[in-house]
């Protein structure tokens, strides 16, 4: 008969130590996958939940705050002008010349600087179903992620010459410009303060520029990256813009429209 095996007891101690090994790796590994499918369903769902519920609560706020006796809005100016074809290449603004009454309507508006990050007028594009705050600046913390748009600093007020320039998110956040990749020609955008409404018309669209293309938010914006988009003559702009492609940083997108009408209240 042969004898037992012999199983020495630093032999059974290695394997003890393998089996806890093995298994506390994999408890790693599931925590790991558990936090991480926590951060990223509190980025694409919590982060958006809440910060849209936040932007239409400022908006119904700025909404009541304008809707005070004696904040009617007053018949709108007959908008006048006509829009030419294409997307890129050059041309010019485009815009009619104010009335006197608009340009009033500017002066007053622009009489109230808003102060740093403050909810001061409302952007709605009616294709994107969006209504959402503009603040001033583009802080992150204090703007973007709270589902606002922001203004850019050194760029125009709504209705005055030259550019009013916005940005916004495109994921996460309320993502208000997640759809400013569907805008058409003709498309409008609106601006409402205090003061008046403004009618903007979609215009040109830069699909893809570098990050650091500043040209886009200038006075006459112009790609300085790819410079056959833009405009060559001083005018009455809007532009948006957001990250692309979608989930990144890398590059960023423009909308360009032109000033159609001014209505005061």
């Amino acid at each position: 008969m042969r004898a037992p095996g012999i199983v020495h007891h630093g032999t059974r101690r290695r394997r003890a130590a393998y089996r806890r090994a093995v298994w506390s790796g994999a408890e790693v590994f599931v925590t790991v996958g558990v936090v991480l499918l926590l951060l990223v369903v509190h980025q694409l769902w919590w982060t958006n939940r809440e910060a849209r519920h936040d932007a239409a609560r400022k908006v119904q706020a700025l909404e009541r705050e304008w809707e005070a006796p004696g904040a009617a809005v007053a018949p709108s100016a007959d908008p006048g002008g006509g829009e030419g074809e294409g997307d890129g290449g050059d041309d010019s603004g485009g815009a009619r010349k104010p009335s006197s009454r608009e340009r009033q309507a500017t002066v007053n508006s622009a009489q109230a600087q808003p102060r740093w990050s403050q909810a001061y007028a409302i952007l709605a594009i009616p294709r994107l179903s969006l209504r959402v705050p503009v603040a001033e600046g583009v802080s992150k913390q204090n703007v973007l992620n709270k589902g606002y748009v922001g203004h850019y600093k050194g760029t125009q007020q709504p209705g005055q010459a030259g550019n009013f320039a916005l940005a916004g998110h495109r994921n996460t956040h309320g993502e208000p410009f997640r759809y400013i990749n569907r805008l058409k020609r003709g498309d409008t955008i609106t601006v409402e303060t205090k003061a008046a409404l403004y009618t903007y018309v979609v215009d040109k669209t830069l699909p893809q520029t570098s990050a650091r293309d500043s040209g886009v938010v200038r006075g006459v914006p112009r790609s300085t990256v790819r410079p056959s988009y833009g405009y060559s003559e001083p005018g009455y702009y809007i532009t948006l813009t957001t990250c692309t492609p979608e989930y990144t940083s890398k590059y960023r997108m423009a909308v360009w429209g032109k000033l159609r009408s001014m209505r005061p209240r």
